[in-house]
């Protein structure tokens, strides 16, 4: 399969770009969701992509849309995802300004089962992430320059210390966590405030939704990422790290 990017491609140098990368982790060290993403839309433009898994991130890229009509949204397709979590993308889709792109992997769910066998999610969940999330954002994430993420310090403890704007050296490309200090109330009661459609999962046990074949219910007052891999070291897909 051949698959294109999306993006307008980099202008700006990686030492241009890191550099504004740290001077705005430090002017933004405090400040508001819109005030990141405000900082953002100036610098970037058309350069800008907002990553949203189509849970409780949806919240993201309405948020972004405020300022930044008709921004790229990037949407991993797995191929693996619960019905809910497509659902919402399409009803998203109906209610913002942006164009949801759907980032796919070089093969589909079937010509993976050829390759590796059946359910390498289950074998190797590490290598199917790999494949499925990890390389194809990689390559979206070349033709921009800047990405906003859902990603909040309560998440994990691996997310705890999670900067307003970061250098984001894998990626050699500026970072932007606008969220980093909402809490999951606060995701929840902007996305009702707002009639911002969010995944009917995250009110029914599934704090933190991925791929359905390692996504479980979380019993009340466990991790919120407990259910993420379950049995499993595993808890990241690799997206951030």
């Amino acid at each position: 399969m051949t698959v294109e990017t999306h993006g307008p491609g980099r202008v700006r140098s990686t030492e241009e770009l890191k550099a504004l990368a740290e001077a705005a982790a430090v002017t933004l060290a405090d400040a508001t969701a819109d005030e990141v993403i405000a900082w953002a839309a100036e610098t970037f433009g058309g350069s800008l992509a907002v990553a949203c898994s189509m849970a409780g991130d949806t919240v993201l890229p309405h948020l972004v849309t405020r300022v930044v009509p008709g921004v790229d949204v990037l949407f991993l397709d797995t191929g693996y995802h619960f019905i809910d979590t497509l659902v919402t993308r399409d009803a998203l889709a109906e209610v913002i300004d942006a164009r949801i792109v759907n980032v796919l992997p070089l093969q589909t769910v079937p010509e993976q089962d050829a390759q590796y066998g059946p359910k390498l999610h289950d074998r190797d969940p590490a290598q199917c992430c790999q494949l499925r999330k990890v390389e194809p954002i990689d390559r979206e994430l070349a033709s921009y320059e800047a990405w906003v993420t859902g990603i909040r310090r309560e998440d994990n403890a691996l997310r705890a210390k999670a900067a307003l704007v970061e250098w984001d050296a894998r990626h050699q490309m500026v970072k932007l966590n606008p969220l980093a200090a909402w809490s999951f109330d606060d995701l929840i009661d902007y996305a009702q405030s707002h009639d911002v459609p969010f995944n009917l999962l995250l009110t029914s046990g599934y704090p933190s939704i991925g791929c359905e074949p390692c996504t479980r219910m979380v019993a009340p007052g466990d991790d919120p990422r407990a259910g993420r891999w379950a049995g499993l070291a595993k808890t990241e897909c690799g997206l951030h790290l």
